[in-house]
This record gives structure tokens, C-alpha cells and sequence, in this order.
């Protein structure tokens, strides 16, 4: 499953939902997108969630032949989105609060991996980080701090 980085907290709050459940979560939040079009979750675990978006073809490149940052960006708030969902259950009305998005290197084209990791969980407030890559984990594209307003 996943490794154990260091940014990792200690004591990662279990998910109420696993692969499959936050998986169909997402399928009914968005009913009018495809699923070959969506970022599903991969795998699920405690405090961690890994999303992989298919390549979504020549029209998500920028001049220079690298994935577009509002197509990372997009990935990003999905993944956090994706990993709020599987520790809370079903909150469809959780949104993004906050998107910091740090460029680190051009995204070859290819499948779009996101890890997102949970910071911090509470009743009203959950935050994120965000680590995407298209080639290798080593090899990060793009890390986030994602931050969701979670509705009481």
C-alpha cells in the first residue's frame, strides 16, 4: 500500500469508507461526468487516499508539451476532495476553503498520480496535502496544501 514519509501524522484517523465506497461517493456527487474521465481513488487508507486521473489527452498540454496547471490543479482539489469524503462518509456539500499550489517541475504527459495525505481533521475544517506526479513519486510534478470547509 503506501509508505510511511515522514510528513505522515502519527495517529491518522481511519477512513469510514473504503476503495469502492468513496469511489461510488464521488460517481454520485458528480452524476453527468464519465467515469473514464474522473480521478478515482486507487487505494484508501488511513489518513491517505491515492487518486489516479487517466491521461486526459493532447488538449490538457501548454506550450511545451507539459500537463497544464489548472488540469494539476483540478487533480489536487479532487484528491483532498477524495480523501475528505472517505474519513467523513457522506458530505457532498464539503468544499474547498483554500488551494496553495506549488510547481515544481513540468508534468509529462501520461496518467496523473495524487497522494493526498490528511494534516489535520476536524468537525468543521479538514487539511490536505497533496503530492502529484506523472512519472514517478520520486518525481514530483506539483504539491498542494488543500484546505475543505466541512458543513456542520
Amino acid at each position: 500500500m503506501f509508505g510511511a514519509p515522514s510528513h505522515m501524522p502519527r495517529m491518522a484517523q481511519l477512513p469510514q469508507l473504503d476503495k469502492d465506497g468513496v469511489n461510488a461517493l464521488l460517481m454520485k456527487a458528480f452524476p453527468q461526468a464519465r467515469p473514464e474521465d474522473l480521478a478515482l481513488a486507487h487505494e484508501v487508507g488511513p489518513g491517505r487516499v491515492l487518486v489516479i486521473r487517466p491521461y486526459p489527452g493532447d488538449g490538457a498540454l501548454r506550450p511545451g508539451g507539459v500537463i497544464s496547471g489548472p488540469n494539476l490543479m483540478a487533480i489536487a482539489d479532487t484528491a483532498a476532495y477524495t480523501l475528505v469524503l472517505a474519513h467523513i462518509g457522506e458530505q457532498l456539500m464539503a468544499v474547498t476553503s483554500s488551494l496553495t499550489m506549488n510547481f515544481l517541475r513540468g508534468a509529462v504527459p501520461g496518467d496523473i498520480h495524487a497522494e493526498a495525505t490528511m494534516l489535520r481533521l476536524g468537525r468543521r475544517i479538514a487539511v490536505c496535502d497533496v503530492r502529484i506526479w506523472t512519472e514517478s513519486p520520486d518525481r514530483l510534478a506539483a504539491q498542494a496544501t488543500v484546505t475543505y470547509a466541512i458543513p456542520s
